[in-house]
């Protein structure tokens, strides 16, 4: 109680000020402590500096910005921590409640898939429970390669963001569950490789995979997977749903460049059966 008596004895646009530089997070837990700390807890001055900069420039591109509350910045910011397709329904951008981060998912209209085009060995459909327009289901392939890209100026600055493959696995799925795809993640001159197992459909075999070689790898260490930073990723069950697969993590700073996230399998062995949604971008958190 003393540490906040002498807070609000300060004039109400330092609380303000000081507030501002914290998280959303932390400034609902302090309009808790007293009428004096809401008000100014539930300012705009707060809830805009929450905002990303370029908030008005997404908001602009939403599909439907009449579903955008404008009445006050804190009801703006719930609003945009709600899932908002953007770009022409392409992409869907969204904020962390906790800490105003910013996250996208890249339509796989998008992305650059080999061969996508072509009738024969993928189909292009709606499917009820997919957010975007369409998805784009694998009949038939012997290489398969997925490539989507975004600039870090639009993520946000001093962060550990990680990016996953939206999928899934159809029943009839064949040639995916035991060829490994290399997956990679670049920014500029970093490059961050691993493999992806892509039809991992038991949950309880993914569960015993992942300790399995999360063990050997440190036993062994590094160097006994090839690449010294490579990862090993499994399908997990996402909870709308889809599963993801984890094609690499990365840090994004204050300089602009292009990332570039890859997914692809060229061992000419015949696969299908696997639906792709898109590429989500969101920060990572340590477990």
């Amino acid at each position: 109680m003393g540490s906040c008596s002498k807070i609000e004895s300060l004039p109400l646009d330092c609380i303000s000020e000081i507030l501002s530089r914290a998280s959303p997070l932390e400034a609902c837990l302090c309009s808790l402590l007293s009428s004096t700390l809401r008000s100014c807890a539930d300012s705009d001055m707060v809830w805009r500096s929450f905002l990303p900069s370029d908030h008005e420039v997404i908001v602009s591109s939403a599909v439907n910005p009449f579903s955008l509350n404008f009445s006050s910045y804190k009801l703006l910011f719930y609003s945009l921590c709600q899932p908002l397709l953007i770009h022409h329904g392409n992409k869907i951008f969204r904020l962390e409640k906790c800490s105003g981060k910013k996250s996208f998912i890249i339509s796989a209209r998008e992305l650059a898939i080999a061969w996508s085009s072509h009738p024969m060995m993928w189909c292009w459909k709606q499917l009820p429970e997919s957010r975007f327009a369409e998805v784009v289901e694998l009949r038939t392939v012997s290489w398969l390669e997925i490539e989507g890209k975004m600039r870090t100026q639009n993520l946000t600055p001093n962060t550990t963001y990680a990016a996953y493959l939206i999928m899934k696995v159809c029943d009839g799925a064949f040639g995916v569950e035991f060829v490994p795809s290399k997956v990679s993640v670049t920014i500029g001159k970093k490059v961050q490789r691993g493999r992806a197992y892509l039809g991992c459909k038991d949950e309880k075999k993914c569960k015993m995979e992942s300790l399995f070689y999360g063990n050997r790898r440190e036993v062994m260490g590094k160097a006994a997977f090839g690449e010294e930073d490579e990862v090993i990723s499994i399908p997990w069950k996402r909870e709308d749903g889809w599963m993801e697969i984890e094609l690499g993590e990365f840090f994004i700073d204050e300089a602009d460049e292009e990332i570039t996230m890859n997914l692809r399998e060229v061992s000419y062995q015949l696969k299908g059966g696997i639906i792709i949604e898109g590429i989500e971008i969101r920060p990572k958190h340590a477990p």
